[in-house]
C-alpha cells in the first residue's frame, strides 16, 4: 500500500482542502478578493471563499475551499509515540505503593498571564475529561491543583519536595507558552536541590520539543489523566 498520500474532501484523493484565516481589510468585495488572492499563493488552485465576516473594525475572518497539489509523505512522519504502557487507575496505586511506599505528590498550575484552567483541571480534577477520572482519583497520588496565572516564582516555592509539576499552556500569542515554559525549566535548574518532573501541555505545543524547552515531557491535545498517570508511573515507580 502505498505511503504517499493526498487530502481528501469530496472524493477519495482529491486534494480538496478548507482552510481560514483574517486579514486587517474591511468586510466587502475588496477584501474576498484578498483572501482569494492569498488562497491561490497557498497553493489552492481553484479557491472557493465560502465564508467572510467582518470581526471588528478594518478585519475580516474567511474560510476558504479548494484543491492543492500537494503529496503527504507518511514514511517521512516523525512523532513522539507513547513509549510506556497504558495503566488501570488499580495499576498504577498498586506501583506506586509497592515502589514509593508513599503518596506520588504532583503539583500543577496554569504559569504567566494564562487563566485558561480547562486543560489542568481536565487532568487533575477529580471529575477528569473524556469519561476518564483526574489524578485527584488516584488514591496515591497527592495533588496540588494551584490554578491559574501563578507566576513562576511562586510554583516552584510552592513545588517544595513535589515528584511532578505539571503546567497546562492555552495562551500562545507571541509564543507566550514557550516563553513561559523556558522560564518554569530556568527556574527549577536554578533551585537547589532534587529537581521534579517537569511535564508541560496545551494545543500549540510540539511534543518533540521537550529537551529543547528544558522538560521531561510534553502532552499536546487529546491527553487524558490516564495517560499522565502512567506516564508518572513510568518514570517515577518503575
Amino acid at each position: 500500500m502505498s505511503a504517499v498520500i493526498r487530502p481528501y474532501g469530496d472524493t477519495t484523493g482529491d486534494g480538496m482542502v478548507q482552510t481560514s484565516f483574517t486579514l486587517p481589510v474591511p468586510a466587502g468585495k475588496r477584501a474576498d478578493g484578498a483572501a482569494l488572492q492569498l488562497a491561490a499563493a497557498m497553493g489552492l488552485d481553484p479557491a472557493m471563499l465560502v465564508h467572510a465576516r467582518p470581526v471588528g473594525a478594518g478585519h475580516t475572518f474567511f474560510v476558504v475551499y479548494g484543491r492543492v497539489r500537494h503529496l503527504v509523505d507518511l514514511d517521512a512522519v516523525r512523532v513522539t509515540e507513547r513509549d510506556y504502557p497504558l495503566l488501570s487507575a488499580a495499576a498504577v496505586n498498586a506501583a506506586v505503593r509497592r515502589r514509593l511506599r508513599r503518596k506520588l505528590t504532583v503539583v500543577g498550575a496554569c504559569v504567566g498571564t494564562d487563566a485558561h484552567t480547562v486543560g489542568i483541571d481536565a487532568i487533575l480534577n477529580l471529575k477528569g475529561v473524556a469519561g476518564e477520572k483526574g489524578l485527584e482519583y488516584y488514591r496515591e497520588l497527592s495533588v496540588t491543583n494551584l490554578g491559574a496565572q501563578v507566576p513562576v516564582p511562586d510554583l516552584v516555592a510552592a513545588a517544595g519536595g513535589a515528584d511532578a509539576v505539571l503546567v497546562s499552556q492555552v495562551v500562545t500569542q507571541r509564543d507566550a507558552h514557550l516563553h513561559n515554559v523556558r522560564e518554569l525549566a530556568a527556574a527549577f535548574r536554578a533551585r537547589p536541590g532534587r529537581r521534579p518532573l517537569l511535564i508541560v501541555g496545551g494545543p500549540r505545543f510540539d511534543e518533540a520539543m521537550a529537551a529543547d524547552l528544558g522538560v521531561d515531557r510534553i502532552f499536546g491535545r487529546g491527553t487524558t489523566p490516564r495517560e499522565v498517570a502512567s506516564y508518572l508511573v513510568h518514570r517515577l515507580a518503575s
